[in-house]
């Protein structure tokens, strides 16, 4: 029998654009599913219009105080059946072979326990171009991975047994979590990836986290801390950490010190002088 893969859908208000998501999912060809939506408190009718999926069996509704996206991600996973995990963002879409193409990815390449793939982005309801700079890839990434947030979270698929070992996403985090969980993962394994763009990512909204928080590269310089604190790199890669938290840390500093941010601005001083 075909491996089960649980699928977690994090949500908070979401109640208009959450059953593209559930749809997405519930019309996948791989057909060895559990989803599970992890409701972050809403206020909204999300309770109301997922019942009817609820009550056919169609997924398992899970709803909690509000505790933040990676509490919401990290839940799911905790209850999780699934051999594997896939994570999706409620305001997010899969394409029908999504999952399909990802096991099969790891059926030809059993030694790699994580896979991501290309994605569309809609602003907007506009289709738009990646830049460059956005280019994915596979493999030994950790270098990549350090300067943006390659990986987005509704592309992966990996294996429980890694997202364990990783204790999941640090909750103690408001944004870049997941840029915090791909660089620990990162460091130490190879990243599968599929080119095909699987997913639609939306964006354009007012509620998304990245609009909703300024100085996001106060998170980025965290992760990296942690990283260098906690992780056994590479002499190479220790240095591609140092020089990131540098680059990214000037930038930041320049901008506390423009907007009169004085506490932030020397407490990233003593930061940077540590290095």
């Amino acid at each position: 029998m075909a491996d089960l893969i649980s699928v977690i859908i994090p949500t908070f208000n979401r109640a208009p654009v959450l059953l593209r998501a559930v749809e997405s999912v519930l019309n996948q060809t791989y057909r060895n599913v559990e989803l599970i939506i992890v409701d972050d408190g809403s206020t909204d009718d999300t309770e109301k219009v997922l019942e009817p999926y609820r009550l056919a069996g169609s997924l398992l509704y899970h709803k909690t105080e509000n505790a933040g996206v990676a509490a919401s991600r990290n839940k799911g996973a905790a209850i999780a059946s699934g051999k594997w995990l896939s994570f999706l963002d409620s305001d997010d879409e899969w394409l029908e072979e999504k999952l399909a193409e990802q096991m099969e990815f790891l059926r030809q390449n059993p030694s790699i326990t994580i896979v991501y793939t290309d994605e569309i982005w809609i602003r907007n309801d506009v289709q738009v171009n990646k830049k460059n700079h956005h280019q994915k890839k596979g493999g030994r990434i950790f270098s990549d991975c350090i300067k943006q947030c390659l990986i987005a979270p509704s592309s992966v698929l990996l294996s429980k047994n890694l997202f364990e070992k990783m204790k999941g996403f640090d909750e103690s985090f408001v944004v870049c979590e997941d840029y915090d969980l791909w660089l620990k993962i990162s460091s130490q394994y190879e990243i599968g990836f599929l080119e095909q763009s699987l997913i639609k990512k939306y964006g354009g909204h007012s509620d998304q986290l990245s609009t909703k928080f300024f100085a996001m590269d106060s998170w980025r310089i965290k992760s990296m801390q942690s990283l260098l604190k906690n992780t056994a790199l590479s002499a190479d890669d220790k240095s591609a950490v140092i020089e990131t938290i540098k680059t990214k840390g000037q930038i930041l500093l320049n901008g506390y010190r423009k907007h009169g941010n004085h506490q932030a601005a020397d407490d990233l001083e003593l930061v940077l002088a540590a290095l």
